[in-house]
């Protein structure tokens, strides 16, 4: 087969194949290794028996990651004394829809798929991130295609249980920078913390205890509504607002309580979307409260 030809192949699979092992590996430097290591390979090989020359070099480029992954792993073993992975999950799952995609690789991924297991990391790469078939990745990971799947199932849930720490740890920022603004009347900054269509609601009782406190002097802060709508509406309320609120998980998720004595006597549910405060539900009701589990967060 003519070299240049072969040549002229190859480089039309580089940018997939450093794609691939960029994903596996983590670095710049260690794809591009392992990308020349599968052209060598290549080139030592007699291409004319290669029929699927993009599902070879992809297998060989895999291979090789997964070589220097389990040459990674064990350095650190030796330097820390790292426990092993634990032993697969049974149960294996396809996919969510909403799987992470080949294009877009982000910092806090690969943070993730640096702890898990190589097989681990491949398999859920190959499959997850590029589409690869199970009875294609099982040679490489010299396991069953049934054991490839666990393999994947198991990142894949490692994954998205990181992905939802995250989402948790953004909430809490947004909920305490929230709380901040308000109780220091920054108005400016509320906007910039709240979506434009933004929606407070109020149970019948803060609507009441607000506008009772207003009445007699205890509050600098506009009363209550059963309903506000949009950033700046909602900011004029929250202005000076929220003095002795503290951050709590409301039934899982980040919000806020004023809890003297700590138990919670009026809690503010807050979701948040993108980044900004995009609903608070105020509720004080104390039937509505008992119901509700409040965690006060140190």
């Amino acid at each position: 087969m003519d070299e240049d030809w072969l040549a002229g192949r190859f480089e039309e699979q580089r940018p997939r194949l450093r794609a691939v092992a960029y994903r596996m590996l983590g670095t710049s430097a260690e794809a591009d290794d392992a990308v020349q290591e599968a052209w060598l390979r290549l080139h030592r090989s007699d291409a004319d028996l290669i029929d699927n020359l993009g599902g070879w070099l992809t297998t060989v480029v895999s291979r090789v990651c997964l070589d220097m992954l389990r040459s990674r792993t064990s350095r650190r073993e030796d330097s820390l004394d790292e426990s092993p992975y634990d032993a697969l999950d049974e149960d294996a799952v396809e996919p969510e829809p909403e799987a992470l995609q080949a294009d877009s690789l982000g910092t806090a991924l690969l943070v993730v798929l640096d702890t898990l297991g190589p097989a681990e990391r491949l398999a859920f790469v190959l499959h997850d991130l590029f589409g690869m078939p199970f009875d294609e990745i099982a040679p490489i990971v010299d396991k069953s295609p049934a054991a490839a799947r666990q393999l994947a199932s198991r990142a894949r849930r490692r994954v998205q249980g990181a992905s939802a720490e995250t989402d948790r740890a953004r909430q809490r920022e947004v909920v305490e920078a929230f709380l901040e603004a308000s109780r220091n009347g920054e108005f400016e900054r509320l906007l910039t913390l709240l979506d434009p269509d933004v929606v407070l609601r109020a149970d019948r009782t803060a609507v009441e205890s607000s506008r009772a406190a207003l009445a007699a002097g205890h509050s600098g802060a506009p009363a209550l509504a059963s309903l506000v709508r949009g950033g700046r509406a909602v900011a004029e309320v929250f202005s000076g607002r929220a003095q002795a609120a503290q951050v709590a998980l409301v039934d899982g998720a980040y919000g806020a309580a004023w809890a003297p004595g700590g138990r919670p006597l009026s809690v503010f549910v807050i979701r948040v979307r993108d980044g900004r405060v995009a609903g608070v539900e105020v509720v004080v009701d104390p039937e509505h409260l008992a119901a509700m589990d409040v965690q006060l967060a140190s």
